[in-house]
């Protein structure tokens, strides 16, 4: 099994990126969110990876961190959200942010996907909403989203969302709100400083 492949970014097209790694070429379909994540052409890039088998093919796809792979393979044991409603889904939001979707039961934000009607959205948090956690990889290595543009907890980070979900915001308002913030040191504090954010919006 491939877990990650690191190695250069050849060639990037419309959903597939071409890594050459070892002197070989691996073709791989990657959620349109990915592209500004991506290196320049002949640069080194990691991308995790998930093998998926079909009777007539096997297709690599791809992620920049480990949290959307994850959250890209819980997707596709949804019933009738395969592999390409999963990627449909991840183009649009990152892993973080769906999980904050879910959590919050915001099927607007879902909708958003392509191919993504209400019916399955409620179908999607149905199913995934016991499944998931908003802190599913605390370690700092690969959490995506809100680690990465914080410099506070990612706990309190977490927790501060819900809190403003609660509030009424919606779940892409509350992740932007908390991004950025730096120093605080409770969870009652993100929020009031998220919450002086959201007035100037």
């Amino acid at each position: 099994m491939l877990s990650y492949i690191k190695g250069v970014l050849e060639e990037v097209l419309a959903d597939t990126i071409v890594i050459e790694a070892n002197h070989v070429g691996f073709s791989i379909q990657v959620p349109g969110s990915i592209f500004k994540e991506l290196p320049g052409i002949g640069e080194s890039v990691k991308i995790y990876t998930y093998l998926h088998v079909r009777e007539d093919a096997m297709v690599l796809f791809g992620f920049i961190t480990k949290d959307d792979m994850e959250i890209f393979k819980k997707l596709i044991t949804v019933n009738g959200i395969g592999p390409k409603g999963a990627m449909g889904i991840l183009s649009v939001m990152n892993g973080y942010e769906l999980r904050v979707a879910i959590m919050s039961n915001d099927l607007n934000r879902i909708c958003l996907a392509p191919g993504i009607g209400r019916k399955t959205a409620q179908k999607l948090i149905l199913d995934l909403k016991d499944k998931l956690k908003l802190i599913d990889f605390e370690d700092g290595t690969d959490a995506s989203g809100i680690q990465k543009a914080t410099n506070i907890s990612l706990r309190y980070a977490d927790e501060g969302v819900e809190a403003l979900v609660a509030l009424g915001y919606s779940s892409h308002e509350a992740i932007q709100a908390v991004k950025g913030l730096h120093d605080q040191d409770s969870v009652e504090a993100v929020i009031k400083e998220a919450l002086k954010k959201l007035a100037k919006f």
